[in-house]
C-alpha cells in the first residue's frame, strides 16, 4: 500500500515558529492508529477493536470473534 506524504503544517505565526492544525493533528493521529493496528496484526495476529456495537477479536486470516456486547 503506498503511503501518500503529506507536508508538516505551512502555518507559521510571526516569529518564525510553525504551529500545528486540528486538521494536521487528526490526520497525524489516524495515520498512526492505522499503522499501530497492522504492526499489532504482524506480531500478535489479531486487534481487538469495536465494530457495530460489540468488542470483536478480528484475526489476520479474517476471522471475527465477538467478545461483548457494550
Amino acid at each position: 500500500m503506498a503511503v501518500k506524504k503529506h507536508r508538516t503544517s505551512n502555518h507559521v505565526t510571526s516569529d518564525g515558529y510553525s504551529y500545528l492544525t486540528k486538521r494536521l493533528l487528526v490526520r497525524k493521529a489516524k495515520s498512526a492508529g492505522v499503522t499501530a493496528a497492522n504492526d499489532a496484526m504482524n506480531v500478535m495476529g489479531f486487534v481487538v477493536t469495536v465494530k457495530d456495537g460489540w468488542v470483536v477479536k478480528q484475526y489476520a486470516n479474517g476471522n471475527i470473534e465477538q467478545l461483548q456486547e457494550i
